[in-house]
């Protein structure tokens, strides 16, 4: 609410080098859009792994942990979840996955968000979907093992207006067109996490609503790089950044350039790890077709695929296909017959 401020906004010092990353997104932007129509299969391994990644990485930034047999079971094979950290995994994936079907339909108000919590707690004993009731500190343990206060959020009787003025002030910003909208997602999601109105579950439903708004501005990377495991790897500097910018908040002194350039600095890692997979990907396609090459060598003229998969164990018969249509339409093979039984010449 405080960061939603479009003055306050035009009054943050954003560096040089925001734009110049903002410039990387939109070109990573545009390669993700070639590699939907190139490469779908990969693609859906990789959504496949990023919602089970997202399930336990932002459960586990709260402390909430799962072995790696069960999280495999309950995600992966849908095992019904047996104890309550595994319920909250369950029920964060089926939010999120949620998100991802439809971002459209979802809207931006306090009736949504208490849904949002209250979805995500739906397989456990613990109250969702309410605002908290008593108030509440956020507080660190030092190495030694004292408890420090880091910040005192919105007291709980404040909570209702200041999370209808939240709403209010983000669609009043997300309607202008003189503010970019990152700086209005990053805004509101600080602003969430300093008033803090939920006894339990703000962290992850900041994570939920990140990749909500980030699906609406086109930004869908976290479809495919789980957001919540690159925040979980860097947590250390995401509470360090959270620290930094809540100081002032409830006077509006805070500074909100450290946590934008945090946050689109994740964004800009999303991107180079998809690219990176890819790579590895496109490297492993070119020794495989490579080996079939070998194998067709090894051949007599006139072979089947049936030979081809016989001498290439470990190579799918899909990218078996692929070689062979690429040689036939640079005219090096051709095709004798249809069906099972179809034969492949040489031509030279």
């Amino acid at each position: 609410m405080l960061s939603l401020d479009k003055e306050y906004l035009e009054n943050q010092a954003i560096p040089l080098v925001v734009s110049g990353v903002m410039r990387k997104l939109g070109q990573y932007q545009g390669k993700q859009e070639l590699l939907f129509h190139q490469r779908p299969q990969l693609l859906k391994t990789l959504k496949d792994l990023a919602i089970i990644q997202s399930s336990e990485s932002s459960n586990r930034i709260e402390g909430i942990i799962v072995s790696e047999q069960r999280l495999n079971e309950i995600l992966s094979k849908n095992a019904p979840p047996k104890s309550r950290p595994e319920e909250q995994v369950v029920g964060y994936r089926d939010v999120l996955s949620n998100i991802h079907a439809n971002f459209s339909q979802i809207d931006i108000s306090p009736e949504t968000i208490l849904k949002l919590h209250k979805d995500m707690l739906k397989f456990t004993d613990l109250s969702g979907g309410t605002w908290k009731t008593r108030d509440n500190v956020i507080e660190e343990r030092l190495p030694n093992g004292q408890w420090i206060t880091r910040f005192i959020p919105v007291p709980a009787s404040r909570v209702p207006y200041f999370m209808n003025e939240l709403c209010t002030r983000f669609h009043r910003l997300w309607n202008d067109e003189g503010v970019d909208r990152i700086f209005t997602i990053f805004g509101f999601v600080f602003d969430f996490l300093c008033i803090h109105p939920f006894v339990d579950g703000n962290g992850r439903v900041s994570r939920l609503l990140t990749v909500l708004l980030l699906h609406k501005v086109g930004l869908d990377i976290t479809k495919y790089i789980s957001y919540e495991k690159l925040v979980e790897d860097t947590k250390e500097s995401y509470y360090d950044v959270l620290q930094k910018t809540s100081q002032g908040w409830h006077e509006r002194h805070h500074r909100l350039t450290p946590w934008i350039q945090y946050n689109i600095g994740l964004l800009v890692n999303a991107y180079g790890k998809l690219e990176a997979q890819v790579t590895v990907v496109e490297q492993a396609r070119g020794e495989k077709s490579e080996i079939i090459l070998k194998a067709m060598d090894q051949l007599p003229t006139e072979f089947s695929i049936g030979d081809l998969v016989r001498l290439c164990p470990g190579v799918s018969r899909p990218l078996i296909r692929h070689v062979l249509e690429t040689r036939r339409e640079e005219k090096k093979i051709e095709q004798a017959g249809l069906g099972r039984n179809a034969k492949w010449k040489k031509l030279i």
